[in-house]
């Protein structure tokens, strides 16, 4: 028997008020969404596992969960909802006007280790606008991503903005081989700066190369950062960046959001298709991102001729936020209950009337389930956090 009530490693219950207030956040942010032009979209939880890794190889296969179909391909639960949203486009989309802009609201699931934060099954939300390569459409994602978590509620928070173009190009201007390259690119994901530097000294290259590669994952702050960076940038490839950087960081100026963002130029992100900006939100109190997306152009392409596009997009992690709101003190999402009606023997057919009436006023109204007596329908109102109570006899 207790076995059967356990549930699988990394999977939650959400409990009525946790349901509650993760319900409510989805919906503020599926009318914010909404209000910025872009239409939801629903793809399935189970996809076949070459679209999942189409693009990605096969480091990304320790992470799924596989499963057989019954015409004996490998299927497999979506850890992430830009590739099947990509197929959902490169398939059922293809040749519709551009720009698109689709939301989503969905659940993901990754076979990790879990702790606070981190489930194997989550939440996330967000957005993906595709056929649109100009800064003006990375500006609008980073700038609806913070709309969304102050929507949610979250007021301290910083996004950090970098461009894969940036660390690309240093890279590049280096001759730096392509396992040498992701090799470096793998330990600045990882944070890992010890790894960094050693993968470094073991490079045959002068010491001013080396300085300038050990300091990339270093590169974080204002604006007066970027001409500190343009430094290091010898190439055309890695100039282009910094100069797309500058152009978002105007216009999010403009969309009256940039006091919340900072430049980081050692963010790489942990998919292999980022193309361009990249970014990623932290609050304090969280140790791992509440928020993260950039620039693809090339994901649709891996899904045939013919259905290359520039895309972009950003996810937030609903329990992520939610948590973030608890750890920093600030109101959570409560549901509003209005009225409470309980009713004396023989009153349950106006007692039905009455809530009928509240509810079509658009009221929040529970029935009690059984008569009884004023103070024993005082004290389940009060129990189940009604606003008022209205006793019939």
């Amino acid at each position: 028997m207790k076995a059967m009530l356990a549930i699988p490693y990394g999977t939650r219950d959400f409990l009525p008020l946790e349901a509650t207030e993760k319900r409510i956040i989805e919906s503020k942010l599926a009318r914010l969404f909404a209000g910025w032009g872009y239409d939801e979209v629903v793809t399935p939880t189970i996809e076949y596992l070459d679209t999942l890794t189409r693009g990605a190889g096969t480091d990304l296969e320790p992470q799924l969960y596989k499963l057989f179909g019954k015409d004996n391909k490998i299927l497999a639960l979506r850890h992430e909802m830009t590739t099947p949203i990509a197929r959902l486009v490169a398939s059922r989309l293809q040749g519709q006007p551009l720009p698109l802009r689709l939301a989503y609201i969905s659940s993901v699931f990754r076979s990790e280790q879990a702790q606070t934060g981190r489930q194997c099954e989550f939440y996330q939300a967000g957005v993906e606008l595709m056929g649109a390569a100009s800064a003006a459409a990375d500006a609008e994602v980073v700038a609806l991503a913070i709309r969304g978590m102050l929507v949610a509620g979250l007021k301290d928070f910083t996004v950090c903005l970098g461009q894969v173009e940036f660390v690309s190009g240093v890279m590049e201007q280096y001759n730096l081989s392509e396992q040498a390259s992701d090799a470096l690119k793998e330990a600045m994901e990882k944070h890992d700066l010890v790894l960094l530097e050693n993968l470094v000294d073991e490079l045959q290259l002068s010491e001013q190369a080396r300085r300038a590669l050990k300091e990339l994952p270093l590169l974080s702050g204002g604006q007066e950062m970027l001409a500190q960076a343009r430094e290091l940038a010898l190439n055309a490839t890695s100039r282009r960046a910094l100069d797309n950087l500058t152009e978002i960081y105007e216009l999010l100026e403009a969309y009256g959001v940039a006091d919340y963002v900072k430049f980081d130029l050692g963010i790489i992100r942990d998919f292999s298709y980022y193309t361009g900006m990249v970014f990623e939100a932290y609050t304090p109190g969280l140790g791992f991102p509440l928020a993260g997306g950039g620039r693809y152009d090339h994901l649709l392409s891996d899904f045939g001729e013919g259905t290359a596009c520039p895309a972009t997009g950003f996810a937030l992690g609903i329990e992520r936020v939610l948590l973030a709101l608890t750890r920093q003190g600030l109101q959570r999402p409560e549901a509003a209950k209005d009225v409470y009606v309980g009713y004396a023997p023989g009153k349950i057919a106006s007692a039905i009337s009455k809530v009928t009436e509240l509810r079509e006023e658009g009221q929040v109204v529970e029935l009690a389930a059984a008569p009884g007596t004023e103070a024993e329908a005082r004290a389940l109102a009060n129990q189940q956090g009604y606003s008022r109570l209205l006793y019939l006899q």
